[in-house]
């Protein structure tokens, strides 16, 4: 898709997707990086602005995985991402007296979880995707994707009813179970 003003083009998508592409960052790498990888993100952007689609956040966000895949391999983003979720965990921890326990226990389970699932669980809900956008960051069709989806939520409840029995405050009182 060519622009005449490229550069005007640039600076509106930017300014349009940089906080959806950052949220996505801090969701798989933590805060430490997600500048850099938004940076980086943006920098191939520039680069291939004749590529990007006429619905541009899915690609972008398709762009950013590659980036983190590329610059910042298994250990690193693991330490990172280990020490968001564990601060995560503390700061749900800490409003458990307001009554915030069911944060605490998703958290914790989430941490729990694989790259890949977090990823899955967390495009649709936390980065409002939908199913089809989700399954183009990832790279899958979107009945490959709702396969994922559901393996990735069955590996959730049974984090999540892992830390149930870890932890009493995590479990609902009579009046909330089903």
């Amino acid at each position: 898709m060519k622009h005449p003003d490229e550069g005007r083009w640039f600076t509106a998508l930017y300014g349009e997707y940089r906080p959806r592409v950052y949220a996505y960052a801090v969701s798989r790498v933590g805060r430490d990086l997600a500048d850099d990888v938004v940076a980086d993100t943006f920098l191939v952007v520039w680069r291939r602005l004749d590529a990007v689609p006429g619905v541009p956040l899915p690609w972008l966000l398709g762009v950013a995985r590659n980036v983190i895949r590329e610059r910042y391999r298994d250990e690193v983003r693991q330490v990172s991402l280990a020490a968001e979720m564990r601060a995560w965990v503390e700061e749900a921890q800490a409003d458990v007296a307001d009554g915030v326990t069911e944060k605490a226990a998703m958290l914790a389970a989430l941490a729990r979880l694989g790259d890949d699932d977090r990823e899955l669980l967390t495009l649709v809900a936390w980065h409002g995707l939908g199913a089809r956008e989700a399954a183009k960051v990832v790279g899958c069709s979107t009945a490959t994707y709702f396969v994922r989806l559901h393996r990735a939520r069955k590996r959730l409840e049974q984090a999540l009813a892992g830390s149930a029995r870890r932890t009493p405050l995590a479990q609902p009182t009579q009046e909330y179970s089903r």
